[in-house]
């Protein structure tokens, strides 16, 4: 028997490193990446309805719309379209725990749990090809955000290989609360069609090597992350800090979770107005 409800975390994308090669002549950014997946999540349940509708709760779902430029209804219509008019509409209830435009794809991982949640749901036929197709139409991290496992990301964000990276798994992630539009910050970096940026990451041992080289426009645009970034490097746990995704998240890279757990709490007593949480990685 078909199950009537299912439930999908989406977990928060962690741009470890985001080498940004150059810009395509069809104006989208060649990148170079290594993700993790935090163990913090929005969570998305998914029922049989009679009409299609998307409730949200959480501490981040003010100013987020249940309209049809959501994400997650985008979701199920990408699938329907695909499936035809055998997918059934659904009741979705989105709760939202991470931040919004905050760098770690919570807008793409809800969109990808939607697509798991629905081929479940369903019992559809998930051909790899055409589901990496509906998650590249959604957003260049939907596909990643399938996956939800450590990863090397390239090209525009279609090309995924699995990776064993020896470093830290435990994080502190921090965040001012102040949205960070991916479009704003590609376009104060500033190339033009056709044009060469930094180059790819040369050692996947080591993360000290790796970079984010959409940090400086983060920056510009918001100053705070450069707080952020040096009150994670302030703490004697942290080993890596540095910027994820477009920003403006940041994260700091620890030894043991009860470790992560400390730094946690120092900066939240320092800042109760950032967002900040320890997490695993995998």
């Amino acid at each position: 028997m078909k199950p009537r409800l299912v439930t999908e975390r989406a977990r928060a994308k962690i741009n470890l490193g985001l080498h940004i090669l150059g810009r395509r002549t069809d104006g989208y950014h060649e990148l170079d990446s290594v993700v993790a997946f935090a163990d913090v999540a929005d969570v998305l349940t998914i029922s049989r309805a009679n009409e299609l509708c998307l409730e949200i709760s959480g501490p981040f779902a003010r100013g987020l719309p249940a309209t049809a430029e959501n994400i997650v209804l985008k979701a199920w219509h990408q699938m329907s379209a695909v499936v035809g008019e055998n997918l059934e509409p659904v009741k979705i209830h989105l709760e939202k725990n991470l931040p919004i435009a905050a760098g770690i794809g919570g807008g793409s991982a809800d969109a990808a749990a939607t697509l798991r949640g629905l081929i479940q749901l369903f019992d559809l036929d998930s051909n790899p090809t055409d589901l990496q197709a509906i998650a590249l139409r959604l957003g260049a991290d939907v596909p990643v955000c399938l996956a939800q496992k450590w990863c090397r990301m390239r090209g525009i964000g279609q090309i995924i290989e699995p990776v064993d990276v020896a470093m830290p798994r435990v994080a502190v992630l921090v965040s001012p609360r102040i949205p960070t539009p991916t479009s704003k910050i590609f376009e104060t970096l500033g190339l033009d069609r056709g044009q060469a940026h930094g180059t790819k990451i040369q050692n996947l041992d080591d993360i000290k090597t790796w970079r984010n080289d959409l940090t400086a426009s983060a920056i510009r645009l918001v100053p705070e992350i450069a707080t952020v970034l040096e009150t994670l490097g302030s703490h004697s746990a942290i080993s890596t800090a540095r910027m994820s995704g477009s920003g403006a998240t940041c994260f700091g890279l620890a030894e043991t979770l009860e470790q992560a757990q400390a730094a946690a709490k120092a900066i939240s007593s320092q800042r109760p107005d950032w967002w900040v949480v320890a997490a695993s990685l995998s």
